[in-house]
C-alpha cells in the first residue's frame, strides 16, 4: 500500500527550494553530491523529524517535531538531504547533508511501501545513542508535526544502527523503546529482539 508522505509546512519547501536556486546565499556550501549532480534537483518525500527527549518512568516516550526533512532527488535517487528547522520568525532553511543515512532512507521507505498497511512515515531521531529511525505511524491522516509513537507504529532502524540494533529490521514501538530506554539510562542486560511480524 502507498505511504501517506504528510505535506510540509509551505514555507518549509520555500526555503529549501530558495537555497537550492540560490547557492551563494545559503551559509553552509552544497555537498559535493548536489555540485556534481547533473541535471534538475527536486526535494521530494518531506519526512517530520522528531527527536526522542526521554522515555518517561512508565515508559511513555517524550518527542518533539524537531524540523523537516527533504530528500533532493536528481534523476531515479536521492543524492542528498535538506534539513529545515522552525524558528521564531518561521521556517528556516538549516542544512545540506549526504551520506548513508540518504541512502538508507529511501530503502526504509520502500521497504514501507512492501509492509500491506498504510503507514504515514516519519522520522525520529534518538540523540543519545546517534540513532535515527524511519518511524512509520499507524494513523497516516494524524497531524505529522504532533503526537506520540504508539503500539501499532513500526521503527525501522537507519544504517548505520549503534551496536546490537540491526539496521533494516521493522520492529513494534513497543519493543525497540524499552530497548533504548535501556541503552540510554542505566546499563543493563540487553533484551532479545524479535521482528515485527
Amino acid at each position: 500500500m502507498p505511504l501517506h508522505v504528510p505535506p510540509a509546512p509551505p514555507a518549509a519547501l520555500r526555503t529549501v527550494l530558495a537555497a537550492l536556486g540560490t547557492p551563494a546565499a545559503v551559509r553552509d556550501p552544497r555537498t559535493p553530491s548536489l555540485r556534481g549532480a547533473q541535471g534538475p534537483l527536486n526535494p521530494e518525500l518531506p519526512l517530520p523529524v522528531h527527536v526522542l527527549e526521554r522515555i518517561t518512568a512508565d515508559g511513555t516516550p517524550v518527542v518533539r517535531l524537531a524540523g523537516w526533512r527533504f530528500l533532493i532527488r536528481s534523476g531515479d535517487h536521492a543524492v542528498a538531504a535538506a534539513e529545515t528547522l522552525e524558528t521564531a520568525e518561521g521556517w528556516a532553511f538549516s542544512h545540506f547533508f549526504e551520506g548513508p543515512y540518504v541512502t538508507s532512507t529511501e530503502r526504509a521507505l520502500r521497504q514501507a511501501e512492501e509492509a500491506g498497511q498504510p503507514y504515514q512515515p516519519r522520522l525520529l531521531s534518538v540523540p543519545g545513542l546517534y540513532m535515527l529511525t524511519l518511524w512509520l505511524h499507524a494513523d497516516p491522516e494524524a497531524d505529522a508535526a504532533t503526537g506520540l509513537p504508539d503500539a501499532l507504529d513500526l521503527l525501522i532502524p537507519l544504517a548505520p544502527a549503534p551496536p546490537g540494533i540491526a539496521s533494516h529490521l521493522p520492529h513494534r514501538v513497543e519493543e525497540l523503546l524499552p530497548l533504548l530506554t535501556r541503552r540510554v539510562g542505566p546499563a543493563g542486560p540487553p533484551p532479545v529482539l524479535r521482528p515485527a511480524a
